[in-house]
């Protein structure tokens, strides 16, 4: 692991072949799995909690390679609703996705074209599950978990979620980007990859066969995702400044020989002593621009702000 000023961006390009790990974050299994015991609704209730403040520094800003942007004479429209401040319960933005899927699956049987849609926000303490999760990789009952517990649709196996990580949901129509989804969940790398570069100098990576991104044998960054009908949603998780205790009570993605971290953990690690703290509040709003940003990049589309559901912020 480290944390250096300068570093190169991995470059993308060319055509890819589906691995058996990438299927897998996609649809959860490459057969078609039972559910399991693990009901689609809670199991436990969430709990809320602060969490201790930490110290930051924003670090020179990276010059990040454009490989994996999309060339085109005109930016693609994006809808985009920003709750990154905001603690939704996931089965309401869970319901949300699903909502939105099926009005742009309507738009699509009447070949009208629409927009792709952005959430970013935040999640109230919950365990999720991809379609083919194995419960192998619960470190605890699934009657008394603490927290709720949902098995979804979408790729890849346990995950946890929760107030100070940065949560994006793209709703994409991949007809109109790339219908590759090697390529789909790459790109969901780099924008995590860039933004890790451009904004903290964190030389991040991927490793090969293992979705996501890292530094060292760290992981920052979760992504499972589902396509149907080339709409892909569900997304990706960056931890910036949450609490990874939830994490030791599972097997993260499945994987046992690596650990979880996070941004907020590498900067305590590597922040000279005598530089002047940055409160969590202003780690998080740093990462949450360079988000959006790196995203509008790497997908080359244009942001429409739409101001959040009153039902919405009800259910927060």
């Amino acid at each position: 692991m480290k944390v250096i000023i300068a570093c190169l961006p991995t470059v993308l390009g060319g055509k890819f072949n589906l691995s058996t790990d990438d299927l897998k974050d996609i649809f959860g299994s490459v057969e078609n799995p039972n559910l399991g015991s693990i009901p689609t609704y809670p199991t436990g209730k969430h709990s809320q909690r602060l969490y201790p403040s930490c110290i930051c520094l924003a670090l020179p800003k990276f010059n990040a390679s454009k490989a994996t942007s999309l060339t085109c004479e005109r930016k693609r429209r994006c809808e985009f609703y920003d709750l990154y401040d905001i603690q939704v319960p996931y089965n309401v933005a869970w319901s949300w996705q699903k909502s939105v899927v099926k009005a742009k699956k309507a738009l699509i049987k009447e070949n009208q074209d629409s927009s792709d849609t952005l959430i970013v926000l935040q999640h109230h303490p919950v365990y999720t599950l991809g379609t083919g999760s194995s419960e192998e990789f619960l470190n605890f009952d699934i009657k008394d978990s603490g927290y709720n517990v949902y098995r979804t649709e979408r790729g890849g196996e346990v995950t946890f979620h929760g107030p100070g990580q940065l949560v994006m949901y793209p709703i994409m129509n991949l007809r109109y980007h790339k219908m590759d989804l090697h390529w789909y969940l790459r790109a969901l790398e780099e924008v995590v990859i860039r933004v890790l570069s451009s904004t903290f100098s964190i030389d991040a990576s991927r490793i090969e066969g293992l979705t996501g991104v890292w530094i060292g044998d760290e992981k920052l960054a979760a992504i499972g995702i589902r396509v149907s009908q080339w709409i892909a949603y569900h997304g990706l998780a960056l931890n910036v400044i949450n609490d990874l205790t939830p994490f030791q009570r599972i097997v993260p993605c499945g994987i046992r020989d690596r650990r979880v971290g996070s941004i907020k953990e590498l900067l305590r690690e590597h922040l000279p002593s005598n530089d002047s703290p940055i409160d969590d509040l202003k780690v998080l709003d740093i990462t949450h621009k360079s988000l959006v940003k790196e995203f509008c990049e790497v997908f080359q589309v244009e942001l429409n702000l739409n101001p959040i559901p009153k039902e919405l912020l009800r259910l927060s």
